[in-house]
């Protein structure tokens, strides 16, 4: 009897939120649409990863590159995929500040988006066509686009949120995406045995088109509140230097602290799935078995996730700020790991791997996200992307090969590098409440 008011008030809530930001539609949807096609595409690039056709794969110059030397190509696939995808991310930085620089952001968030559905059409000309190597370059753009993306996307309410309103509204949005996460898989499913996988990516594509309609609604309003705050310069072009993330990186200790949570944040995930995988090989040698067991695990993290967002975010952040939100999740990995240090039982794992997305995803990144309110265009779009994708990359190359080496030690010898991980990761937490508290406070 107690619940009911309870709940009732929460949605009374979320269709007040409705009324007061029109705008809350739209950046749910826009969210939403970009994670149901990017999980469209996920399944396709995991696909490509477990291959053990290298042809399929790697270009073939790679492949008979490897063969001369006595090198299998198949035994190290994925490190090789990662290490591509870091040097693409490095690559690519010049590129993104530039567009940043030099085009108002009315111009190149749209460009950005439709870049990727034109790249979307040209894999799906190489998928149907069974084009040698299609694996390696696929696999390391989908990785290259849902970091763009995604940061891009978390920029843009940046512009269009304030802090007290981020606060009160990104655990809404948020969930926008969760949903994706649930949808992007069921299409892939229902539709991957019926159209083949080339025609997922024109689903894929179509997706990205609603997304950029979003776009466009989300711009007119935030042009409409930027001329209320007096801030109507915000949708010109932002100038600088294309490397200016670089540059804000080394000298914003809000960024180095950024930049410690995503690195140690990354290895904590990575270093959890790879062993993840060789206990689970372990545990339940059959597909079916294996299979189910990933997921449930998959299954819960979504459900715990949603809940989160949608019943607890909101009152934490507007309540507590950005500390605890920050600094629960932390303390729950690294207590996580710990146990996993002493009993590396499936179960746990299992428990430990939902805690820990699940922490990411509904409290530790919308805290974050928050803070991007209180500073400038340049560090929300230049130095947040830099974290974003080449440190968040870095994390993923360095982490992968270390769990080469320490795996060879056994479980136990993992987990316990995976504490002092985490325990890196909670002092970059402690240390970016402690920067962000120095920002001056946004008016609402």
């Amino acid at each position: 009897m107690t619940q009911a008011p309870s709940t009732a008030g929460r949605f009374d809530h979320l269709r007040g939120a409705l009324r007061e930001f029109p705008p809350l539609l739209w950046s749910f949807l826009y969210f939403f649409f970009l994670l149901t096609g990017y999980y469209v595409l996920r399944p396709v690039r995991d696909a490509m990863g477990a291959s053990g056709d290298v042809q399929a794969v790697f270009p073939p110059a790679l492949v008979e590159w490897a063969a001369a030397r006595g090198v299998a190509l198949g035994e190290l696939t994925l490190q090789v995929l990662f290490t591509g995808t870091f040097l693409m991310m490095l690559l690519l930085q010049p590129a993104y500040g530039a567009l940043v620089s030099r085009f108002p952001r009315r111009v190149f968030l749209p460009v950005l988006y439709l870049l990727f559905i034109a790249c979307l059409l040209g894999f799906y000309v190489l998928f149907g066509r069974e084009v040698p190597g299609r694996g390696a370059v696929f696999f390391i753009w989908v990785a290259v686009f849902n970091l763009f993306a995604v940061s891009v996307f978390w920029s843009f309410m940046a512009d269009i949120y304030s802090d007290i309103e981020a606060r009160r509204l990104y655990g809404f949005i948020a969930a926008g995406g969760t949903i994706g996460g649930f949808t992007g898989p069921l299409i892939t499913r229902v539709l991957v045995n019926q159209v083949g996988v080339a025609n997922l990516l024109l689903v894929s594509a179509a997706l990205l088109a609603l997304a950029v309609v979003c776009i466009v609604r989300l711009g007119r309003w935030a042009r409409l509140r930027e001329l209320e705050r007096g801030r109507a310069g915000n949708d010109q072009a932002m100038g600088g230097s294309v490397l200016a993330g670089l540059r804000l990186l080394r000298e914003q200790p809000l960024l180095q602290a950024m930049a410690v949570i995503m690195f140690f944040g990354v290895g904590v995930g990575t270093l959890l799935y790879n062993e993840q995988a060789a206990i689970a090989r372990a545990f339940y040698p059959g597909d079916e078995a294996r299979t189910a067991y990933y997921a449930n695990i998959d299954l819960a993290i979504n459900l715990v996730t949603i809940l989160v967002q949608v019943f607890l975010t909101r009152p934490l952040l507007v309540r507590f700020g950005v500390a605890p939100v920050l600094l629960i999740p932390a303390v729950a990995i690294l207590l996580g790991f710990a146990a996993l240090t002493a009993s590396p039982l499936p179960l746990l794992v299992a428990v430990v791997q939902v805690a820990t997305r699940a922490g990411e995803f509904s409290l530790a990144k919308p805290a974050r996200e928050t803070i991007y309110t209180r500073v400038d265009r340049e560090i929300r779009y230049k130095g947040k992307a830099v974290i974003d994708t080449a440190v968040y990359r870095g994390g993923d190359l360095f982490f992968v090969w270390s769990h080469k080496f320490l795996a060879a030690f056994g479980s136990s010898v993992v987990f316990g590098a995976g504490m002092l991980v985490a325990a890196a990761m909670t002092f970059g937490a402690w240390r970016l409440i402690r920067e962000q508290a120095k920002l001056p406070a946004a008016p609402p």
